[in-house]
């Protein structure tokens, strides 16, 4: 079958714009080391209303719950596993037609950090990570995140100088305790930076930061648009209501996509309840983050995560090089366990 006659048969109108449904899940805020979830997902799926829409009844007469408005712990539960296989399969209504940006928290928090102090360092991001919990230990690892965590994010409640002095005393802190191990030198590059930090900081008391450096959702948009526009039609996005989608967010957003040659052609707002294409986002960011999330924490499916794969960005912000080996495809040309920063 075309690719023409594909869209044809799920329903997807042909046009100038490529109209593409989001929604996120596991979003704690700026609070990316203590919050509830240590995965972050955006979904987007390309499917007309009507299609989206028997989609979205199809699951409703497969689990029959009394529930008013279904969401993915619906099917996540294990009575459910059915229909959960089905929505995910290769001959399920989403497939080809969906896909999943992953970012991992405490990974993200590590490549902001350092893209903040040397310079966007990827590389540096990946070593440090990657040796940090077997190096400086679980608690040391811990102590370092949350110092990072809170040197980055724009809420202060105390002055401003505090999350400095702590982040800093973090790191002297491991780097007297493990010289010379793997990750050492690059918390020696950190701690030579500390004047970045405090004019950081003082940015922030200037006035209202349009985007927090940790809140990983509006750059998943701006590489969700990318995705989609990758075949040169313009995308317009249409995204489930979110406080952080400002009408000055969105404009940034829409002028990162024209900077970086994204054709975006838009981003609207509406109600996940209203509109069943994001409502099936919605099923597909909550899935994948719990699947990811456990394929992380070494108690993955492995029959899941495998469903999961083909719908993975390979440009997801991902750390742990095992987890990210089975959940998403090498980028073309990369390192199979290569992280990508975003």
């Amino acid at each position: 079958m075309s690719g023409n006659d594909e869209n044809a048969a799920r329903g997807v109108p042909d046009g100038p714009f490529l109209e593409v449904a989001c929604d996120e899940s596991g979003s704690d805020g700026e609070n990316l080391t203590g919050g509830n979830t240590d995965v972050f997902a955006h979904a987007s799926v390309r499917l007309s209303v009507a299609a989206s829409a028997a989609s979205v009844q199809e699951i409703r007469d497969r689990i029959r719950s009394p529930a008013e408005e279904y969401k993915a712990n619906h099917l996540l539960r294990e009575k459910h596993r059915a229909v959960l296989e089905w929505l995910l399969a290769p001959a399920g209504p989403i497939h080809g037609h969906a896909r999943v940006h992953l970012v991992e928290k405490a990974f993200f928090v590590v490549d902001r950090t350092v893209a903040l102090l040397l310079d966007d360092d990827p590389a540096a991001a990946v070593t440090l990570f990657r040796a940090g919990r077997r190096t400086f230990g679980e608690e040391g690892w811990r102590d370092f995140l949350t110092a990072a965590n809170q040197l980055l994010r724009v809420r202060n409640d105390g002055r401003p100088d505090v999350p400095v002095d702590l982040f800093f005393a973090t790191v002297d802190a491991l780097r007297r305790a493990h010289p010379g191990a793997a990750g050492a030198e690059v918390l020696d590059r950190l701690a030579d930076h500390r004047p970045r930090a405090v004019a950081y900081r003082a940015r922030l008391l200037d006035g209202p930061i349009l985007v927090p450096v940790l809140n990983p959702l509006l750059p998943s948009i701006v590489r969700t648009a990318a995705h989609w526009s990758a075949t040169g039609r313009r995308v317009r996005l249409v995204h489930d209501r979110q406080n952080m989608l400002t009408p000055e967010r969105i404009a940034w957003i829409e002028e990162t996509a024209r900077r970086d040659g994204i054709g975006l052609g838009g981003l609207r707002l509406v109600h996940s309840r209203l509109d069943p294409r994001v409502q099936l986002a919605d099923f597909l960011a909550g899935i994948a983050r719990k699947i990811a999330s456990d394929e992380l924490n070494g108690r993955g499916d492995p029959a899941l995560t495998a469903l999961l794969r083909p719908y993975v960005d390979p440009a997801s912000v991902w750390g742990d090089a095992r987890s990210r080996s089975l959940l998403a495809a090498p980028l073309p040309g990369a390192d199979p366990s290569a992280c990508v920063a975003g």
